[in-house]
């Protein structure tokens, strides 16, 4: 079985949410040809195709980041995802965490906020939320004590995000070579390379040093560390933001910012290759056939979430989200991202007083594969 759906990918970018209701009506698997490939949108096929690494791969030469980044634990699986992933999992959890970030992300988003309490607004995205990720991210990655600052990261960042963008569809036929230059990406590799040397980066001497990662291999995971923790918490800030500060009832914080999670994910599809003939729920799906989760759509199958398009954060299992996906690639940044956000708008609820959505210059999230609104407004005092 194969059922089709056509979509305008202006939809998906802007408002998709009534169209993947009605595609995950008729069908949680729909092929669309306009993405290349398949479109899971039920909340049980997307779980089902996350956790099945043996069927559903990342481990294909069509995956757009490996090739400008270069192998790493977001382009492998198996034992070779493990390898990659291990040192990085024990850097972010939530022990480390705790006793090497806590202190500076909460004094960073008290000085972000602080510079702009006299101005009475500004468009957090650009100037609160974006300064925030690369700045802890710097730190997470030991390039602060090199010298390296947070507009230097924020702009290697746009250079990966741009040359991702720029590569063709993530389902074209055919092998495509292994890797894209991009000018920057050779300053980055070697800050981080610096930083390894200087030991102002322990996670990634750990791993070279310690055999599990060549230096390469260190440099290409610290850049999917980058990428990835960048775009995912300048996005979470930004989302949250703009589902709580138009909720006047909000009593907690991380409650709070489960459920935009689920309401508006930032990062809003990932991808998948059959590795063989598979059937995810109805849909036969064949052999080297690309297979997009969309994250955005599942977050709101009412199979799981009754009234799925309401900001509820009350709902019990708002948490059940599949935000940071799901199996062995559940994001390795998870604890950090939500560290980030929740320290985040504390820091600007208490440092900026009457904090409000600027109503003349309204935000819309968009977006087809990472969703944030490009500007978003606010006014305080």
């Amino acid at each position: 079985m194969r059922p089709t759906w056509h979509v305008s990918l202006e939809e998906l970018d802007a408002e998709p949410h009534p169209l993947l209701a009605r595609m995950r009506e008729r069908s949680p698997v729909c092929w669309v040809p306009e993405v290349g490939g398949w479109l899971v949108t039920g909340y049980r096929a997307a779980t089902e195709v996350l956790a099945d690494a043996a069927a559903f791969t990342v481990d294909d030469p069509r995956f757009t980041t490996a090739r400008v980044t270069g192998p790493s634990m977001l382009s492998a699986d198996g034992a070779e995802h493990a390898r990659h992933r291990a040192p990085f999992a024990h850097a972010f959890g939530p022990a480390v965490l705790q006793e090497h970030l806590a202190r500076v992300i909460e004094a960073e988003a008290a000085r972000l906020a602080s510079s702009l309490r006299p101005r009475g607004n500004a468009e957090l995205r650009e100037e609160f939320a974006g300064p925030l990720a690369a700045a802890v991210m710097a730190a997470a990655l030991g390039l602060a004590p090199s010298g390296v600052t947070a507009g230097t990261v924020l702009g290697w960042y746009r250079d990966i995000v741009a040359a991702v963008a720029a590569l063709p569809a993530a389902g074209s036929g055919g092998a495509q070579p292994a890797q894209v230059p991009v000018p920057s990406f050779s300053d980055l590799a070697a800050a981080l390379l610096t930083a390894m040397d200087g030991g102002h980066a322990p996670v990634l001497a750990e791993a070279a040093h310690s055999g599990a990662l060549t230096r390469g291999e260190a440099v290409s995971n610290a850049a999917v560390a980058l990428f990835g923790g960048i775009e995912t918490a300048e996005g979470m800030i930004c989302n949250a933001a703009l589902h709580l500060l138009g909720n006047q009832a909000l009593s907690d914080l991380d409650r709070g910012v489960e459920e935009s999670l689920r309401l508006e994910p930032a990062a809003a599809v990932v991808d998948r290759y059959a590795t063989r003939d598979v059937t995810a729920g109805e849909a036969l799906i064949g052999r080297g056939d690309l297979v997009r989760v969309s994250i955005t759509g599942a977050n709101r199958d009412p199979a799981v979430f009754p009234g799925p398009d309401r900001f509820d954060p009350e709902r019990p299992n708002a948490g059940r989200h599949l935000a940071f996906a799901r199996g062995p690639h559940f994001c390795v940044g998870a604890h950090l991202a939500r560290l980030e956000t929740v320290s985040a708008l504390r820091a600007l609820l208490s440092t900026l007083p009457g904090l409000r959505l600027d109503a003349s210059r309204p935000a819309q999230v968009r977006g087809l594969v990472f969703r944030k609104p490009p500007a978003l407004h606010a006014a305080w005092g």
